[in-house]
């Protein structure tokens, strides 16, 4: 775990013994401080910390007050205070200036787990709703994990932060959203990001899973367990473990196999086919869904203990018609995968805004399939609205011979284009280098579209 922990003692003994019990827990990334002002110039100096173990009496400076400058200058560290007196009065005078928890010495080590632990997941869930509060938009640390999902939404970028603050947890996460949005992709992005990134990810379709089939497939069978099984096998549980177990289409398992898996949720315990011992599997799980489990619930087809356990973190990401500003993205990127790097190759203005006035049921699966469609039609050729199904095109200019009573209910192609331009325009601060990056044109195209507009 790459967690960073301060502990700020006058004693070095105890200093190396807590740092000691610390890198066994796990966590690797552990700093001591003998002297409590040299502690304080570290977070004055802007040093990040999510935890501080702070000794209650110290020269200089104590633990109230370093306590307090920690809270004042780095709001976000989780502080646990450390003392060898048990006074009830400090201790709450210490949770009333903002300590996490108050341990006595000599600390036990189930103790000192449990006390960072639960700190550590209160700094996550505060960390959390401090994405949804802020304005400003969120900066990924682990970048380069989630570079897969393409976007510039900046709903999109915080639902990726909330994921990176989940991913560094062990709790079980729930991804909702419509088919086609890129739920596994996002599950794999968390996998990467966690400590269990070294080991296996295993995605599983849980609707093709039924009866004996689930117990054999799920949780492994012994050598004999049933005609036919000649030699053992492990499950998924046990192939994942240490890993992270993807269960797509959770909705759609059937209700009598939702308790088994229920258990192995609530205890990681489980029996192979064939066998009566139970084993254990220490498996992350991330389960998606785009069915409404609310109504799966309300009507008794989906357990509702389930739920709370699979729902511990719960990400939604919004349909592509939400997030129109990655069609650009997205379409460039799949122009690229699938062949179109020629010089002369390149997708239309004309097509591009077909693409943006398009709801894609289907999401980003449909797009991508879009574009794969028009690049193998093209053949070399720049990507016009020709090659472009059918269903894109309602939105042409209607033709002159159409009659007036059929042209008042469709508006004109340069006037939704002319509309979503200037819109796009004003959502940027009239920014024309962002503009023009957002529609996938040029910055003279956007000028002299912008000036046609009387736009200057």
């Amino acid at each position: 775990m790459d967690n960073t922990i301060i502990i700020v003692d006058d004693d070095p003994d105890f200093l190396e013994i807590l740092k000691e019990k610390l890198i066994r827990i796990g966590f690797t990334n552990v700093r001591t401080e003998v002297d409590s002002l040299k502690a304080a110039s570290l977070f004055e100096r802007g040093e990040i910390f999510d935890v501080a173990l702070i000794d209650m009496t110290m020269p200089d400076m104590d633990g109230i007050q370093l306590l307090e400058l920690i809270k004042n200058t780095s709001p976000g560290t989780e502080c646990v205070m450390v003392t060898a007196v048990n006074d009830a009065r400090v201790a709450v005078d210490c949770l009333k200036k903002g300590a996490y928890d108050y341990l006595l010495k000599p600390i036990a080590r189930e103790d000192l787990v449990l006390s960072i632990h639960r700190a550590l997941e209160r700094k996550r869930l505060l960390d959390i709703l401090d994405v949804k509060k802020k304005a400003s938009l969120p900066k990924l640390i682990y970048a380069d994990t989630f570079k897969p999902i393409i976007t510039q939404s900046h709903k999109m970028l915080r639902i990726l932060k909330e994921a990176e603050l989940h991913a560094r947890s062990d709790v079980p996460i729930l991804i909702t959203g419509e088919s086609g949005t890129g739920k596994e992709l996002l599950a794999q992005a968390i996998h990467c990001t966690s400590p269990r990134s070294k080991f296996k990810f295993t995605p599983v379709n849980m609707a093709s899973l039924t009866g004996s089939l689930f117990e054999s497939e799920f949780f492994g069978h012994t050598k004999g367990a049933f005609t036919g099984a000649e030699n053992g096998r492990a499950g998924f549980l046990e192939h994942t473990n240490q890993g992270t177990l993807f269960l797509d289409e959770i909705g759609n398992l059937p209700l009598e196999l939702q308790g088994k898996l229920l258990r192995v949720l609530q205890d990681g315990e489980y029996m192979k086919l064939g066998s009566s011992s139970q084993q254990t599997a220490d498996v992350r799980f991330i389960t998606a869904t785009n069915e409404d489990l609310d109504k799966l619930m309300s009507r008794g087809m989906f357990r509702k203990d389930l739920y709370y356990r699979i729902r511990c973190g719960w990400l939604h990401l919004p349909p592509l018609r939400e997030r129109k500003e990655d069609i650009p993205l997205l379409a460039k990127k799949f122009f690229q995968e699938y062949g179109g790097t020629s010089i002369n190759q390149y997708i239309e203005e004309e097509a591009i805004c077909q693409l943006l006035d398009y709801d894609y049921p289907g999401n980003i699966r449909e797009l991508k399939s879009i574009i794969q469609s028009a690049v193998n039609l093209a053949q070399g050729k720049p990507i016009s609205s020709n090659f472009l199904p059918d269903h894109l095109k309602k939105n042409k200019v209607i033709s002159s011979s159409a009659s007036p009573s059929e042209n008042s209910s469709v508006a004109p192609l340069a006037l939704i284009e002319k509309n979503h331009i200037l819109d796009i325009y004003n959502k940027t601060g009239q920014n024309k280098s962002r503009t023009a990056k957002l529609l996938g044109i040029g910055l003279n195209t956007l000028r002299r579209k912008l000036k046609s507009y009387g736009v200057e």
